[in-house]
């Protein structure tokens, strides 16, 4: 075998998902991102992330978290959850760093490592994947509400459908359990 052949078996098979973009398009991945998703690899060189969100709106609204990071310590990582080919949600681990520190988007260099991998699909809507992660963040209802330009009231009314739908006391045991640490 040769350096390059070993290279991309490394590359290919690696235990994480692990992605290549330019300006949010998919250039490279590796199996396990590919079926961590639900596709092949082959299916997903050239797609936009914008298969990985539920709206338009959505989409627009994560480009830019975490560029001020790639920008200043040009790497970014955070928890979040990735919508699958059949819908549902899988929460990653995700870190980013750019090869572009003059324009960061242009090419960056992704890992998703799935949180929770025995824990069972989790369907939401995109406000409540906004309000979860910023629970997982350790934000109050008012601090979440003025991030998402909202009322406290609609975030506190979106914690208590989660309450009421996992049937947990708090909205942050909702998160444990979807790292596959609940019950």
């Amino acid at each position: 075998m040769t350096d390059e052949d070993l290279t991309f078996l490394a590359f290919d098979a690696a235990p994480v998902g692990l992605v290549l973009a330019e300006h949010r398009v998919i250039r490279a991945c590796n199996r396990t991102f590919a079926q961590m998703l639900g596709y092949a690899p082959a299916d997903l060189i050239g797609q936009s992330f914008r298969i990985f969100y539920a709206t338009d709106a959505e989409f627009q609204k994560t480009r830019d978290i975490g560029l001020a990071r790639l920008v200043s310590d040009n790497s970014y990582d955070d928890e979040r959850l990735v919508r699958h080919r059949d819908g549902h949600g899988l929460w990653c681990r995700f870190r980013a760093r750019t090869l572009a520190p003059d324009d960061p988007l242009s090419r960056v260099v992704m890992s998703y490592a799935r949180i929770g991998e025995g824990a069972p699909p989790v369907t939401l809507t995109p406000r409540e994947r906004q309000v979860l992660s910023l629970i997982h963040e350790g934000l109050t209802s008012k601090e979440i509400a003025a991030r998402l330009d909202l009322s406290h009231r609609t975030v506190d009314d979106v914690r208590g459908r989660l309450i009421k739908r996992f049937g947990v006391r708090r909205a942050s045991e909702i998160v444990t359990r979807m790292m596959g640490f609940g019950r």
